[in-house]
């Protein structure tokens, strides 16, 4: 089919009323989820991912990634108001967002935040839906070389942008490793790592650990956190920019857009690096670089075009190599698996309606969220006002629900409190998760690869260089290794 027919199709998909409904349920949530400090549009995918069980996949799928394309959207109000970020890409927002409401502009801030948003939002899905059959055309000739060297350079490159160190971003690809290593053996049937536990045959619950290594130590880091969490109260003011306004913020929006979408679809570098640079290149190219960070309405316009065209980036390399490149596109990729949809290049040829229908949404969820933003200024507000022992109780009986829901089995919320307290003793200690998750979704294909691999050549390794697109990434990955190397020597020469 032609790209006319593919557009068709997705939006005969997305434009039913089940996935209308759903589109708009999450597009609404995850607004609700961006007010909100503290939640964070990963631990909700994994509270509500049980609730998709009874749906079927492409209305799954529609409904998460509104979640996650809403949260971008809902992250610049808690910012500009509260001057605390709903999610990490909003960071940079409150360095103008806030000083502008301190100036009276609060509804300009919000107002031009979700026009760029739908811009980019609309931009970028554009790239989604032109890049992604291209993409699919070169990951029908990988193989298991392939996949395993392409994984492979996921793994470093994450260890790569990653912001804190990379010793703990590489013992937490490990840890991630190991517990999807939990189980039988696919080819011996041996237990690994069992302990004896029957209930650890099928390995640990990708729900539970999620849920327990998001939710619950999210829950446990928000309730130390004793901040008074102060309300802009005073009038929200105009929200449409005018003519000037809007052609002062319109090339940053363009940028931010195009950066935003290119970085999305790079391992791990995803929203929160793109906002930064964003903000960086917008103070660069201003001629009055002293107005940001006083309420400059570029320092706004770009960093949030700029995270919300990386949602849509980030969706390529999911759907058409089936590589999650950031943890929330990892529990969607754990989302289609549950559905028994595997992503990749096969997806567009054997589920084509999930494929178009889920890039579909992408426009009619930007709309809805356009119509969202701008009205329900004002009730927004109001949700910030919820008091943290109201809130984090709720949002712990939510993960005790979904954890429970999955199997129906009372061992899963052990695995949950588990990794619960496992999750907030390592970040407290300064290492993230991403890698964790990513290693945790990708293990299970990245030993596949390469048994496969090696099978395939009587356990030579050198296969894997001898097909010129593996040794083209391995070698990609042998150089980034090696700078990362130079990085922490050059590090300790200067201690």
């Amino acid at each position: 089919m032609g790209i006319l027919e593919n557009v068709l199709l997705g939006f005969g998909t997305a434009l039913t009323p089940a996935n209308l409904f759903y589109c708009l349920v999450g597009c609404f949530v995850g607004t609700l989820i961006g007010v909100l400090p503290g939640i964070g549009p990963l631990a909700t995918l994994s509270m509500l991912l049980p609730i998709t069980y009874k749906i079927d996949a492409t209305g799954s799928i529609i409904m998460l990634s509104g979640i996650f394309y809403g949260s971008m959207y809902g992250g610049s109000t808690t910012s500009v108001l509260v001057n605390i970020p709903g999610e990490a890409a909003s960071v940079v927002t409150c360095m103008d967002g806030y000083q502008m409401a301190r100036q009276g502009r609060a509804g300009l801030a919000l107002g031009i935040a979700a026009i760029g948003s739908f811009i980019a939002g609309t931009i970028s899905t554009v790239g989604l839906n032109l890049l992604s059959p291209l993409l699919v055309k070169v990951a029908l000739k990988f193989g298991p070389p392939e996949y395993f060297a392409v994984m492979t350079l996921g793994f470093v490159a994450t260890m790569f942008v990653i912001g804190g160190s990379r010793l703990k971003a590489f013992l937490m690809l490990c840890l991630g490793l190991f517990v999807s290593c939990i189980g039988l053996d696919t080819v011996s049937g041996a237990q690994r790592f069992t302990f004896g536990i029957p209930n650890l045959m099928n390995g640990a619950d990708l729900v539970a650990v999620i849920m327990g290594m998001f939710g619950v130590s999210e829950i446990l880091l928000n309730m130390e956190e004793t901040e008074n969490r102060e309300i802009y109260t005073t009038s929200i003011g105009r929200i449409l920019p005018n003519r000037e306004e809007m052609r002062a913020a319109l090339m940053p929006i363009t940028r931010g857009s195009v950066l935003g979408f290119f970085l999305g679809l790079l391992p791990g570098a995803g929203n929160v690096t793109s906002s930064f640079l964003s903000y960086g290149i917008e103070r660069r190219l201003s001629k009055h670089p002293e107005r940001f960070g006083k309420g400059a309405i570029e320092g706004v316009a770009g960093p949030e075009s700029a995270n919300n065209a990386a949602v849509a980036g980030s969706m390529i390399p999911l759907l058409s190599l089936g590589l999650p490149g950031a943890p929330v596109t990892a529990v969607l990729m754990g989302a289609l698996i549950i559905h028994g949809v595997q992503p990749g290049p096969l997806l567009l040829s054997r589920h084509p309606e999930i494929f178009w229908g889920v890039i579909a949404s992408f426009y009619v969820g930007n709309v809805m969220l356009l119509i969202l933003n701008l009205p329900l200024i004002n009730i927004w507000v109001q949700f910030l006002k919820i008091p943290y022992r109201i809130l984090f109780p709720l949002i712990l009986l939510l993960c005790v629900i979904g954890t429970y829901s999955t199997n129906l089995n009372t061992f899963d919320l052990w695995v949950m409190i588990l990794f619960g307290l496992m999750g907030y003793l390592l970040r407290r200690r300064g290492y993230e998760l991403a890698p964790f998750i990513l290693a945790l979704v990708l293990g299970p294909m990245f030993e596949q690869s390469l048994r496969q691999a090696l099978t395939l050549s009587a356990q030579d390794p050198m296969i894997f260089f001898s097909h010129p697109i593996s040794a083209t990434l391995l070698g990609i990955s042998l150089i980034l290794i090696a700078v990362l190397g130079w990085d922490a020597w050059r590090g300790r020469r200067a201690e």
